[in-house]
């Protein structure tokens, strides 16, 4: 599944656009590792609009940054991540607010729960 974003990184006088394909599912279908790979995805993005010579595999781990699910205007939701160095908005998504919200809050609560953190993380 193609997933757009707009990316927008601090001190940039213009946001970028991208696409991502971590899942292959329908966004009404997903579970908690899709979401997980979706968020995993924005905030690689994130860091290679503000990193471009990074490495692209590195590990991320999903905390330390503000997240919502918001509707879109014209139908839908969108995901929207922010931190200190940026921020990335994905979708529309055909899901529900609270459906989504509550993949995004049990995938963030699970990866929390992973002891020992690896090094190098992207956020």
């Amino acid at each position: 599944m193609d997933i757009p974003l707009d990316i927008w990184v601090r001190g940039d006088h213009h946001a970028t656009s991208e696409v991502i394909t971590p899942v292959d599912r329908d966004p009404r279908t997903w579970t908690e590792a899709d979401v997980t790979a979706v968020l995993t995805g924005m905030l690689r993005a994130l860091d290679r609009a503000k990193n471009p010579d990074a490495e692209p595999d590195r590990p991320v781990a999903l905390r330390g940054f503000s997240w919502i699910v918001n509707p879109f205007e014209t139908g839908g939701v969108v995901i929207a991540l922010e931190m200190s160095v940026g921020a990335v908005v994905a979708g529309p998504f055909d899901v529900s607010e609270s459906t989504l919200s509550g993949l995004v809050e049990r995938a963030m609560a699970a990866d929390r729960a992973v002891t020992g953190e690896p090094s190098r993380t992207v956020h």
